[in-house]
């Protein structure tokens, strides 16, 4: 980053890669060219990197290698976590899921909606975690696969995703959780979670866009999306991309040595950076749980003017909404709206995202230029 570009509290979006992914992908982007499938020595040097990638992903996970198969990216392994139990499984049609889910899990829903699945999407509760009575009700002898995030994207709300697979295992269901968000924030294990499919995405922990992986527990029934060679088991033929392949092997390793220290103080950040704001802003709320979230999400509803124009207001700022805009209009998050929040209250959201770089000097900087836009903001409209 240049000392000139803003303060960068958008890690939820994307994040920026680690000097050790860096050092560990050059190799591969310059010498060591060779295809994992071939047998002469350029290839199984290729071979023998994936390989250790593997390994480094399921160490985080806390899965074995075979377990893990490598994929373009969270929306690649989501569609074939769904579609792909949907095609294997299919004498059951039902799929349960949220109405929280990003796009890469709830586009591929409703393709399987519009082909005759029955797709039923669980509500959440004020705080933005599913509701569980209507899992209780929804997953049945006919589920196929429940898919719900691990945290939300938006808020960082964590979901009860041990407790949906209980319901998912008493009915015989699979359980998919998209965990592109959570991993490297917080300790995501599948062995506790019991689920059954994972997904991972590189660029949201720190290593390459592009690249990404699935968690496929020994012996779930899958058919690929994409047909060729047998490459990654069959499940995800195309050759594969090796250097962005070891970026997310380093990501995870780096990741998981100080994942508890590297939470914690993200988390202090952002608590830092909530008692900042709430004390220059007054009537400035939380959306989402106060506890129960991710240690580096700050999602706040500032009063009476819009998430949109506090950003164009504070260029110091790079973050986000989460909000839509249609023709001028701007339209609140259809998650924040999911929590029971008003319409008009909900266009005042902004998602502030804290990475393990963050200062606190650019929290405290951050805070004083949000609250001037506020101030700014309401000048304006006054």
């Amino acid at each position: 980053m240049h000392d000139l570009d803003p303060i960068y509290l958008d890690h939820n979006a994307t994040t920026p890669l680690l000097p050790e992914v860096v050092d560990a992908m050059l190799p591969f982007l310059r010498e060591h060219f060779g295809n994992p499938s071939s047998s002469h020595v350029f290839g199984q040097r290729a071979k023998q990197a994936v390989g250790r990638a593997r390994q480094q992903v399921a160490a985080l996970l806390g899965c074995d290698p075979d377990e893990v198969l490598f994929t373009s990216g969270g929306t690649e392994a989501n569609n074939l976590a769904i579609r792909g139990v949907a095609q294997a499984v299919d004498r059951r049609r039902g799929i349960v899921t949220s109405v929280i889910e990003h796009p890469a899990t709830a586009r591929p829903c409703g393709w399987l909606e519009a082909r005759g699945h029955r797709v039923t999407r669980l509500g959440v509760d004020a705080d933005g975690r599913v509701r569980l009575d209507e899992a209780r009700r929804a997953i049945g002898s006919d589920t196929a696969l429940v898919t719900v995030m691990h945290s939300n994207n938006e808020t960082g709300v964590l979901q009860p995703i041990r407790q949906l697979a209980e319901l998912a295992r008493q009915a015989g269901a699979l359980l998919h959780t998209d965990a592109a968000q959570s991993l490297g924030k917080v300790r995501v294990d599948v062995g506790e979670l019991d689920v059954d499919l994972l997904s991972v995405a590189g660029h949201k922990l720190y290593a390459p866009k592009g690249v990404g992986a699935l968690y496929i527990r020994r012996g779930t029934p899958l058919q690929p999306l994409v047909l060729g060679a047998g490459h990654e088991r069959g499940l995800r033929p195309g050759t594969e991309n090796v250097a962005s392949i070891v970026g997310l092997g380093a990501a995870c390793e780096a990741v998981e040595r100080d994942l508890d220290l590297a939470s914690e103080r993200m988390m202090v950040l952002r608590d830092e950076l909530w008692s900042q704001l709430a004390a220059g802003v007054p009537g400035l709320k939380l959306n989402g749980h106060p506890a129960l979230r991710l240690p580096n999400t700050l999602n706040v509803r500032f009063p009476t003017v819009s998430g949109e124009a506090i950003l164009a207001g504070a260029a110091e700022v790079a973050a986000s909404t989460g909000s839509a805009c249609h023709e001028g209009h701007e339209q609140a998050s259809a998650v924040i709206l999911a929590m029971g929040v008003d319409p008009v209250d909900a266009l005042g959201s902004v998602r502030l995202t804290l990475g393990r770089s963050t200062t606190r000097e650019e929290v405290a900087r951050a805070a004083r230029a949000l609250i001037e836009a506020v101030l700014a903001a309401k000048s304006c409209v006054d």
